[in-house]
């Protein structure tokens, strides 16, 4: 039952009545579990929960669709082929690709930035090239650029932030160069929610030459994504960010970089001919795509895919504003709060603290009271440095949280000020 206190601190905040969270909640089986019924899951930036469509979608592929892929002549594998191909397009039509030959399935946003890093980057990127990235970065696109600039003797240049978390552009078109050479940049900060204006970003790069790689993992799940619009050169995504599988993902690159990038790794399916004497090489996606893949996770994301766009991103986006306005207000009405990360465009994280209490008890009280966030440094050191404090209180939210679920969210937030205040 929700508090009376909490009930009388909520503002009137408007909802969207074109979404239905409380129908979404349905879909996610773990959210009835007793593990979690009754509580508020707000760590969706870290992993988002999987609905029920992508359950059956993987447990339909080991049951009744599984084999090995672009071998068999059969005709299990015939369809095994037919499913993972028809989930290439899936995420094709869902960044608006030009082509699906242009879509690579990886590990996730971490190797698609590693597998950019690993040939692209090794291939254009030279001795006292530069390489820019923003201050909001993840680790998984700061230390790839960093390991290539080692093997490269290349440098890492910054954009800064201002307080409220905004790339600051100004300082941005000072950096860029004859040597700049890539530009890779976050779409929306897992830290701190600020939207990036990648299209504005990619624009200025590409006015010196240089290749522009965004990190889209945080805003697969929020917002629609498109390629050609923002005219990047690379795109990442995660699968499990947006309620699918984890160990899948994409890597979205123009058909001419693709085609002129060296291969990452070696085996089955990335070669045309192999001979003791030299080996020729299948043209992309399949050039990157050495091995068996992750075939049942290439399902499960096209199930995903599916399922968000059936809700619609924009309605989507639409409640989580909505909720990321509630949460926001509502915290503001204690003392001794503050929040990190204010920009003016902004995805559904709230970044916090309360008083000199460390972030990490604030998560265990949390979590005594229901309440699921993430606490800590979030794989973002530097935003935390620029800062100066030792990590945060992250609560995200997903297409599946609800007013409730902030009720549980500010109640613990009281409960932590009365036993440290």
């Amino acid at each position: 039952m929700i508090a009376a206190a909490a009930l009388a601190d909520r503002p009137m905040v408007n909802t969207c009545p074109a979404f239905d969270a409380d129908a979404a909640r349905r879909d996610f089986p773990i959210l009835a579990t007793p593990v979690v019924h009754g509580r508020a899951f707000l760590d969706s930036a870290a992993s988002a929960q999987k609905p029920i469509q992508v359950i059956d979608a993987v447990r339909r592929c080991y049951e009744a669709e599984y084999a090995n892929i672009h071998r068999g002549v059969y005709e299990l594998s015939a369809l095994a082929t037919r499913n993972y191909d028809a989930a290439r397009e899936k995420v094709r039509a869902f960044i608006n690709a030009k082509e699906a030959s242009e879509v690579v399935f990886v590990r996730g946003g971490t190797e698609g930035v590693n597998l950019v890093a690993s040939t692209y980057g090794e291939k254009f990127v030279g001795w006292r090239d530069e390489i820019i990235i923003s201050h909001l970065e993840h680790h998984s696109n700061i230390v790839p650029w960093q390991l290539l600039a080692e093997r490269k003797g290349a440098t890492i240049r910054v954009i800064p932030i201002n307080d409220a978390g905004e790339l600051i552009l100004e300082e941005y078109e000072k950096l860029l160069g004859p040597r700049t050479k890539v530009v890779a940049v976050t779409h929306a900060s897992n830290a701190l929610g600020t939207i990036v204006p990648v299209k504005e970003i990619t624009a200025m790069a590409h006015e010196h030459g240089a290749a522009v790689l965004v990190d889209g993992c945080q805003a697969a799940p929020h917002m629609p994504i498109d390629v050609q619009e923002m005219d990047c050169d690379f795109y990442v995504f995660s699968g499990h960010k947006v309620y699918g599988p984890s160990g899948i993902g994409a890597l979205y690159g123009k058909k001419a970089l693709l085609e002129d990038m060296p291969p990452w790794q070696g085996g089955g399916d990335m070669i045309d001919s192999v001979t003791f004497e030299k080996t020729t090489y299948a043209p992309p996606p399949a050039k990157f795509e050495a091995g068996t893949p992750h075939i049942s996770g290439a399902t499960g994301l096209a199930a995903a895919l599916d399922y968000v766009s059936s809700h619609g991103l924009d309605r989507i986006a639409a409640h989580e504003k909505n909720l990321l306005a509630e949460a926001t207000e509502r915290l503001r009405q204690f003392n001794g709060i503050r929040i990190f990360g204010e920009a003016r465009q902004k995805a559904a994280i709230l970044s916090f603290l309360i008083d000199d209490i460390h972030p990490h008890d604030v998560g265990t009280i949390a979590d005594q009271m229901g309440v699921a966030v993430r606490a800590g440094h979030h794989c973002a050191q530097p935003v935390m440095q620029r800062y100066d404090i030792p990590g945060t209180v992250r609560a995200s939210f997903g297409l599946y949280n609800t007013s409730g679920d902030i009720d549980l969210l500010v109640n613990s937030v009281r409960k932590a000020k009365e036993i440290f205040g």
